[in-house]
């Protein structure tokens, strides 16, 4: 017996766009046609559509189940370990909110009502990671797994650079610079040193009024500290740029800053997909990073040299960018081969 898309999908309550979108990424495909071209299901189809269900019933993802069922890259057990893994995370959460709820409810019952305004923006806050990042990637995002020690780290950092905007203290004083260093190494060890996760926590707090609120880390605080942290390094180039290549580079090396993370984390995934550095997707990576070196550095020839050389002699200056030397010499043979 072989059943058309639509009776499968009617008598396994699922939905006939799920058993297109299974055929369209390999997962499930019909074994037959009929004479008008309809999909005809045998009864393998459907028991590998029994496996198939069964598998997402414990989260599993569907390139892991296609890989499970059709070249058994991973054996059941370790996806189990994989899902109670994730389950261990999830419990923990859930321990978090119930310490939270506990605290709501001391709060409401000695009258404390501002405290669940609190509480509120505390879930809205949530909902808005949940929006931006995967189960899998607010699994391994130790800035959402936060503990009270990290949000104190946090909200005092903001509000040391709060006081020192309020204050006109310039991005070039030294103040502000030690912040920005320190800003940077928590949000590096915070984003599991991920800059794909930075980017998207970066599009967060820049499209999230919630988030800003909760943190103290508004717009003009996250772009002051940008360019104290951008000042941070200019002071190292300067012992190698004579003072026109410095102001050229000042005037466009904030611009670009924001630019690198999304950059570094395509390379980055790359590399780990094992893309041989002459493919040409990691030529096209290359060259945007060529573009935006020359962005700030200009077309000087001996300018763009004397930068080179400062960033291999100033290990400060690699701090906080996501770039380490396997990455450097992975994008160098990609150069090489433009």
């Amino acid at each position: 017996m072989q059943l058309k898309v639509g009776e499968l999908a009617r008598r396994c309550g699922l939905t006939v766009r799920t058993l297109h979108h299974y055929h369209d990424i390999g997962l499930l495909r019909p074994s037959a046609r009929s004479d008008a071209g309809y999909r005809l299901y045998s009864r393998d189809d459907v028991a590998r559509l029994q496996q198939i269900q069964a598998l997402r019933s414990l989260g599993v993802s569907l390139a892991d189940i296609g890989a499970i069922l059709d070249r058994q890259a991973l054996s059941v057990s370790t996806v189990i370990e994989q899902q109670l893994t994730q389950l261990d995370q999830q419990i923990a959460r859930q321990v978090r909110l119930r310490e939270k709820l506990v605290q709501l409810h001391r709060q409401c019952v000695t009258g404390q009502e501002p405290a669940l305004a609190d509480w509120l923006e505390t879930l809205e806050l949530m909902s808005v990671y949940e929006k931006y990042f995967s189960e899998d990637e607010l699994c391994q995002l130790p800035f959402y797994n936060r503990n009270a020690a990290s949000d104190t780290r946090w909200i005092e950092l903001a509000e040391e650079a709060a006081r020192l905007l309020h204050d006109e203290v310039s991005p070039q004083d030294g103040q502000a610079q030690d912040l920005a260093r320190r800003w940077m190494r928590q949000l590096e060890q915070d984003t599991a040193a991920d800059p794909a996760l930075l980017a998207k926590l970066d599009a967060m707090h820049l499209g999230e009024p919630v988030l800003q609120r909760q943190t103290g880390i508004t717009r003009e605080v996250s772009e002051y500290v940008l360019h104290a942290f951008a000042e941070s390094k200019l002071a190292v180039y300067a012992r190698y740029l004579d003072a026109n290549e410095l102001a050229f580079m000042r005037e466009h090396y904030l611009a670009s800053m924001r630019e690198w993370p999304r950059l570094v984390a395509a390379l980055r995934k790359a590399r780990r997909k094992g893309l041989p550095p002459d493919d040409e997707k990691v030529k096209v990576l290359a060259h945007r990073w060529l573009a935006l070196f020359r962005a700030y550095a200009g077309n000087d020839p001996q300018t763009q040299q004397k930068i080179r050389q400062a960033n291999q002699q100033e290990p400060s200056l690699m701090e906080g960018t996501w770039v380490d030397e396997g990455l450097l010499h992975y994008l160098g043979q990609a150069v090489n081969a433009l």
